[in-house]
């Protein structure tokens, strides 16, 4: 167990009110019960890149102690809603198979056991961040970015879709011929992929309501904002990523993918948390105010005498902005109450 309920969430809550849940969802829980939580999900749930980081958990995996998990927990607490968060299993550079098989790690580094193994008969509530790895987002970027391709991008292990191709010709290569046929497939097995999620989640906690949580918009729809420098010479926000790509990485790639994951949840009867509709205010591109670590940017975290850089995961202020976006979509979708 990575956690147990905080003193502030008993001080704060003493019943969880079930209210009318919709049909997806457990009422099985006691009223007076915290309720048994697991999170499953990458490094966007993980806190890749927030500081300090959990020394309990996996280095590897660049898991932050205080991550999406405790915001939710925290938050939710606030409205009178207990959680008992019996494990936090993810890890940085997970994909929705990593749920039922192991994540290697790198080098000598043991693997991640599969993440589903922390389900149980008892657990009554499933939240999972997952499908970006699946896509291959880290591959995407490095097909886009030249700095990627070297030293910068030495801590995301993918490599380009084609290394043969130039790195500003990027949106060219992914709109038609080979690049098309592999962006195709890769949203074919995402598709698989979160049907069996729903399907393995579901064998191991047949009672569990599930939560799917989708990502936070990393271009916004004003692209000319994304020209501005990140403030103490960070760079650009999305680094040398051409112009030319951005309204591909933005409709293309990841509004195509919040759409397949709200879809793929409706159909299993889950609750999904649509963060790319609440997020392009603050992206990387929003200087002082964002919510986005930029592309390359320097995160907080130093691991084995190197410093991590950001690949475009949410700092602190984007931690907490995604967390209260999933407890009040938990609140109200599993838990019926009204907005908070």
């Amino acid at each position: 167990m990575r956690r147990v309920t905080s003193p502030r969430a008993l001080a704060m809550a003493l019943v969880v009110v079930l209210g009318t849940a919709p049909a997806s969802t457990s009422a099985s829980t006691p009223a007076s019960a915290p309720v048994p939580t697991v999170f499953l999900g990458d490094g966007v749930v993980g806190g890749y890149g927030i500081a300090p980081v959990d020394e309990g958990a996996r280095l590897s995996c660049v898991r932050a102690q205080e991550n999406l998990p405790d915001v939710v927990e925290d938050q939710l607490a606030d409205q009178s809603i207990l959680l008992d968060i019996t494990a936090d299993v993810s890890c940085a550079g997970a994909e929705l198979r990593h749920v039922w098989e192991e994540q290697q790690l790198g080098g000598d580094v043991p693997p991640a056991p599969p993440q589903k193994r922390a389900l149980t008969k008892d657990t009554r509530l499933v939240v999972a961040g997952l499908g970006a790895g699946t896509l291959g987002l880290g591959r995407i970027l490095k097909q886009c970015s030249a700095k990627l391709r070297g030293t910068a991008g030495a801590l995301l292990p993918e490599k380009p879709v084609d290394e043969r191709s130039a790195a500003g010709d990027c949106a060219a290569y992914f709109a038609k011929g080979a690049g098309a046929d592999w962006l195709a497939g890769r949203f074919e097995q995402v598709d698989k992929d979160l049907e069996k999620l729903f399907s393995e989640v579901g064998s191991e906690s047949p009672s569990a309501s599930v939560v799917l949580v989708g990502y936070p918009r990393l271009v916004p729809k004003d692209v000319k904002r994304c020209r501005t420098a990140l403030p103490e010479g960070a760079g650009r926000p999305l680094a040398d990523v051409p112009e030319s790509a951005w309204p591909f990485l933005d409709q293309q790639v990841q509004s195509r993918l919040n759409s397949l994951m709200a879809q793929r949840a409706k159909a299993a009867g889950a609750v999904f948390v649509d963060l790319y509709a609440t997020t392009g205010g603050a992206t990387a591109c929003d200087g002082d105010a964002r919510t986005t670590g930029g592309l390359l940017e320097p995160s907080n975290v130093t691991l084995l005498h190197q410093r991590h850089p950001w690949f475009l995961h949410p700092n602190e202020p984007g931690r907490d902005q995604n967390g209260d976006a999933v407890a009040q979509a938990i609140a109200t979708g599993v838990f019926g109450r009204g907005p908070a």
